[in-house]
This record gives C-alpha cells, sequence and structure tokens, in this order.
C-alpha cells in the first residue's frame, strides 16, 4: 500500500481501500431496518438484557453471600455471571441504538472502548468455560480433584488479566476499528492491513476456536469414560447380586438402589457443562465465521443485507448471557435452592420458604467410579 492508504488507515477504515472493493458510493450506502424489524430487534434486545442482568446478578449474589455455595465451581460460574452481566450492560444498549439509527452515534473514542469491552467481556466467559471443561476432565477421566476456590481465585485473576491484555490494543486504536456503518456494534470490517488479519484471526482463535477444540476433546474423553465406567459399574453390580443371591437363595434379588442415583447424579452434572458448551458454540460459531468471512472479503463485507445479517447474529450472541443464568436455575439444584430462598429478600410479595440444608459436596466423591461410592 502507498503512503496515502497508510493514511487513511489511521483514522479508520471507511477509506482504506484496496482496487477490488466497491466505490465510496457503495460502501457508504447501507440498507437500514424495517419498521417491524426495528421494534422487534428493539424488544429482543431489551428481553435479553433484562434477563441476562437480573440472572446473573443473582447468580452473583449467591455466590457472594452464601458461605456454602463458594465451591471452587460456583466460584467460576460467578465469574462467568459477571462477565455475562457486564457485557449485557456495557455493550447491549448501544447495539440497541444503533440497530435503529443504522449509525455510531457516540462517537470515535467510545467506540474503541465499546469494543475493549465486548471482547474482554467475551474473552473471559469462554475462558472461564474452558477452565470448568478441564476441571472437570481431570475429575472424571484422570481422577484428580485439584481445583480448591483458592486456585479458583487465582485462575479467575489470570483469566482476567489475559482477557485484558487481548482486548486493550482495540481501546487505543492498534488496530483502528471502523465505525460501524455496516453493522450495530464495534466489531471487525474489511481491510486489506495484513496487521489487522492477524490479530482478528488471533483474537477468534482465543476466543472461539482454541476453548471449542479443547472443550470438545475433554467432552468426547468424559463422555468414554462415563460409559466405560457405566459398564464396569454395571457388571460389578450383576456380581454382587449374584453373588448374595446364591446365598440367600434368592434369585431375584434387584441391584442396589443407591448406585442408581450414583450413576445419574454423575450424568445429571456432566450434562450441565455440556449444556453450557453446546449454547456457546451454536451463538458463537455464526459470529466468529461471519466475523472471519467479513474482514478478509470485500463483496461479502458490501453486501446490501449486511447490517441486517449482523443484527441478528449479534443478538444470538447476546442470547447466551440470558440462557446461562436459566440454565444454572434449571440443571443445579443448589442454586435453584438458593434462589428460591433469596427472593423474599428483596421480593416482599412471594411467600418466605423453607430454608434448606446447604452441604459441600467434594466433586472427585461424586465422580469417582465404585461400587462402595455414594452421593450423600
Amino acid at each position: 500500500m502507498g503512503n496515502s492508504s497508510m493514511e487513511n488507515s489511521s483514522h479508520g477504515y471507511r477509506t482504506l481501500l484496496d482496487p477490488v472493493t466497491p466505490t465510496p458510493a457503495a460502501q457508504d450506502s447501507v440498507q437500514g431496518l424495517s419498521l417491524p424489524l426495528q421494534i422487534f430487534f428493539c424488544f429482543v434486545i431489551i428481553c435479553i438484557l433484562l434477563v441476562a442482568f437480573l440472572g446473573n446478578i443473582v447468580v452473583c449474589l449467591m455466590v457472594y453471600q452464601r458461605s456454602a455455595m463458594r465451591s471452587a465451581i460456583n466460584i467460576l460460574l460467578a465469574s462467568l455471571a459477571f462477565a455475562d452481566m457486564m457485557l449485557a450492560v456495557l455493550n447491549m444498549p448501544f447495539a440497541m441504538v444503533t440497530a435503529v439509527t443504522t449509525k455510531w452515534i457516540f462517537g470515535d473514542a467510545f467506540c474503541r472502548v465499546s469494543a475493549m469491552f465486548f471482547w474482554l467481556f467475551v474473552i473471559e466467559g469462554a475462558v472461564i468455560l474452558l477452565i470448568i471443561s478441564i476441571d472437570r476432565f481431570l475429575i472424571i477421566v484422570q481422577k484428580q480433584d485439584k481445583l480448591s476456590p483458592h486456585r479458583a481465585k487465582v485462575l479467575i485473576v489470570v483469566s482476567w488479566i489475559i482477557s485484558f491484555c487481548f482486548s486493550f490494543p482495540l481501546a487505543i486504536g492498534l488496530p483502528s476499528l471502523q465505525i460501524p456503518s455496516r453493522a450495530p456494534q464495534c466489531v471487525f470490517g474489511y481491510t486489506s492491513d495484513q496487521g489487522y488479519h492477524a490479530y482478528v484471526v488471533l483474537v477468534t482463535l482465543v476466543f472461539f476456536f482454541v476453548p471449542f477444540l479443547v472443550m470438545l476433546y475433554t467432552f468426547m474423553g468424559i463422555l468414554n469414560t462415563i460409559r466405560h465406567n457405566a459398564i464396569r459399574i454395571h457388571s460389578q453390580t450383576d456380581s454382587i447380586c449374584l453373588s448374595q443371591a446364591s446365598k440367600l437363595g434368592l434369585m431375584s434379588l434387584q441391584r442396589p438402589f443407591q448406585m442408581n442415583i450414583d450413576m445419574s447424579f454423575k450424568t445429571r452434572a456432566f450434562t450441565t457443562i455440556l449444556i453450557l458448551f453446546s449454547v456457546f458454540t451454536v451463538c458463537w460459531a455464526p459470529f466468529t465465521t461471519y466475523s472471519l468471512v467479513s474482514t478478509f472479503s470485500s463483496g461479502f463485507y458490501y453486501k446490501e443485507n449486511f447490517f441486517e445479517v449482523s443484527t441478528w447474529l449479534l443478538c444470538l450472541c447476546y442470547l447466551k448471557s440470558a440462557l446461562n443464568p436459566l440454565i444454572y436455575y434449571w440443571r443445579i439444584k443448589k442454586f435453584r435452592d438458593a434462589c428460591l430462598d433469596l427472593m423474599p429478600k428483596y421480593f416482599k410479595f412471594i411467600p418466605q420458604l423453607p430454608g434448606h440444608t446447604k452441604r459441600r459436596i467434594r466433586p472427585s466423591a461424586i465422580y469417582v467410579c465404585g461400587e462402595h461410592r455414594s452421593v450423600e
């Protein structure tokens, strides 16, 4: 590129063009949303914002106020909830306004800061989910329960530092972001700058592709281990039953019920993490692919319906922040009980519920397979 191109790049990428890109008039023309779509997206974003904020703040309050909830895994989930809550508060309202006005009205400086917050919270959520998946893998497959609450807090600090290091360059214009004339959020757009391309690839690797591959590997290992352990436990139980039956002369003795509870608890706990991983993949895979293609392809980025499609995908990304607390409430009984106990303190019209006994359970006690293990 010549000197004039380099000069233009320092003021953003609206004027950074290569010979095959459309004319400036074609680039500036943005197909806005119709009135029904504007109303629809406003309603959807407001609903997602409310659920994400209220649901995740309840998760944070439960872990902060209740000592029985401060296990290692719950502390990690609280950090994930905090990242989802901040993403909802600091990004969604501005995306909603931009979706309606079809242009960014908050200035260049805030565009960079908004992009930094966006990727800070996105990368943090992905790293926390990765840590949880590796922890489950170590417990179930390797039979190693090494994650204490103190170590979880250290990992959270490290994850926030890593997320900040990858996202902070955006706030100081390295690389310079395009003012979103073709998207409702300050996100990556087309450019021919090689450094910009490298940064986009690096960020997408860190927040999606590497966590996705590692989590996929851990879950495949966990599924394989659970399948083998189930076969082994059932065969051991059959041997015990036959031995007892031969001694007592009762050939129809049933299997111990406690073993079924053990396997059910194990499968349910793993299924919860698997659901979180599935939601992460479904919500972020389309946006990641869309961002990569639009960064490298001018024809793709300057399509007439790019703004509308990017708005749909951005809403899908934000949906993850609202779904996570609902998954906690649905799948994790301790969260559900704590949430029901917490409600009367803030919503007086809800009748007081009876208290629940809180007990900490070591993860290794749940996942270690053996005929003498039971979940209390």
